[in-house]
C-alpha cells in the first residue's frame, strides 16, 4: 500500500505531518509512535494491518516529520493536537468504524485521548504503553519540583545519543543487537533507518527526531494520568512484553481493577515486542479489533 503524506498546521504555532492512507471506505486505524520514533518506523507490524484498514499515521512535536515547535508541550497538550490534527482529515473518512492503536509514549497519548474524547474511537489497542504507577509519579513529581527529573538517567543516556551515521546501512549495522534494538527483524531495523533518519548537511544520515527532544519527553509525564485512566469508555486492550519495565505490568493490573474496559495481555519480548514479532503483534491487535467488531455487530 502506498501511504500518502499530510500536514496540519496545529493551533501550537508549528506543522504536524504523517502518513495516511487515501480514503478506501475499510475502518480506519489511527496510530501513535513511541518516543524517538515515528509512525513509518513500524511498517512491518502495520502492512499486514493495511489489509484490513486504512491508516493514519501521527508524528508528535519534533518526531518523524514534524516540526520541532520549540518547546515540548507536554504530554496532555501533545494527546490534544494529535485529536486536533486527526479531526482535520477525519471527514474524509466519514461512515467508517475508527480504532487506535499506540505504543510506548504513543500508547499512554491514546489513552490520554480515549479519556477526553469517548466518542472518538470505538476500541483501542496500547502496545506497552509506558503507564507510570502512582507511587512512580508521585517521585516523578517531587523530583520535578526540586529540578531533578530532567535529569533521570534515561534522560541522560539519551542527549549523549549517537544522531549521525555515515549512511543508512551503517544505522542498521550499528543498532543491531544493541539497546533497546536487540531482537529486532532485519525488516523492523530497515524500517527504522528508512523512516527515522534524513539526509544531513555533510551526505551522511541523522535522527529525524533530536536526542535533546527525546530527552524532554523522558524528562516528563502525564498530568492526571490515573484519574484520565479511571474514565476511559472505550474497551481498550494493554498488550506488554515479557521483558518489558517492571512498572507496566503493576500498572495494567491496577488499570484493570479500576475500569472494566480495560483489559491486559502479556506476549515474549521487550518493550519494542512488536518489531521483534511483528506479525504476531498485527494478529493479536486485529484479533482484539476484529473480535469487538464481532460484538459491535
Amino acid at each position: 500500500m502506498d501511504l500518502i503524506s499530510w500536514s496540519h498546521a496545529c493551533s501550537a504555532g508549528f506543522t504536524q505531518r504523517g502518513l495516511r492512507s487515501a480514503p478506501s471506505g475499510k475502518p480506519v486505524l489511527h496510530f501513535l509512535h513511541g518516543n524517538g520514533f515515528c509512525g513509518g518506523v513500524y511498517w512491518p507490524m502495520l502492512a499486514p494491518l493495511a489489509e484490513h484498514f486504512d491508516l493514519f499515521l501521527s508524528d508528535t512535536q519534533g518526531q518523524g516529520d514534524s516540526d520541532h515547535g520549540g518547546r515540548f508541550h507536554g504530554w496532555n497538550r501533545t494527546a490534544e493536537l494529535c485529536v486536533e490534527a486527526w479531526q482535520a482529515f477525519a471527514g474524509e473518512y466519514a461512515g467508517v468504524p475508527i480504532y487506535a492503536v499506540g505504543h510506548s509514549f504513543g500508547g499512554v497519548l491514546t489513552s490520554l485521548m480515549l479519556a477526553q474524547h469517548p466518542e472518538l474511537f470505538r476500541r483501542a489497542v496500547l502496545l506497552d504503553p509506558v503507564l507510570f504507577t502512582p507511587k512512580l509519579i508521585g517521585v516523578m513529581a517531587l523530583s520535578d519540583v526540586v529540578g531533578l527529573y530532567s535529569r533521570n538517567k534515561l534522560a541522560t543516556a539519551t542527549r549523549k545519543r549517537r544522531s549521525h551515521w555515515p549512511d543508512r546501512q551503517a544505522v542498521v549495522e550499528g543498532l543491531r543487537g544493541r539497546g533497546m534494538f536487540k531482537g529486532w527483524t532485519e525488516d523492523a531495523l530497515q524500517a527504522f533507518a528508512e523512516h527515522a533518519l534524513k539526509p544531513a548537511a555533510d551526505g551522511g544520515v541523522e535522527l529525524k527526531c533530536r536526542p535533546s527532544r527525546e530527552a524532554e519527553v523522558f524528562s516528563s509525564f502525564p498530568r492526571r494520568l490515573w484519574s484520565s485512566l479511571k474514565k476511559v469508555q472505550t474497551p481498550v486492550q494493554v498488550i506488554y512484553g515479557e521483558r518489558t519495565y517492571p512498572f507496566v505490568g503493576e500498572a495494567v493490573q491496577r488499570w484493570r481493577a479500576i475500569n472494566r474496559n480495560a483489559s491486559g495481555l502479556q506476549v515474549p519480548g521487550g518493550h519494542c515486542f512488536m518489531q521483534e514479532y511483528p506479525a504476531a503483534s498485527a494478529e493479536r491487535v486485529l484479533a482484539f479489533l476484529h473480535a469487538q467488531a464481532a460484538v459491535d455487530a
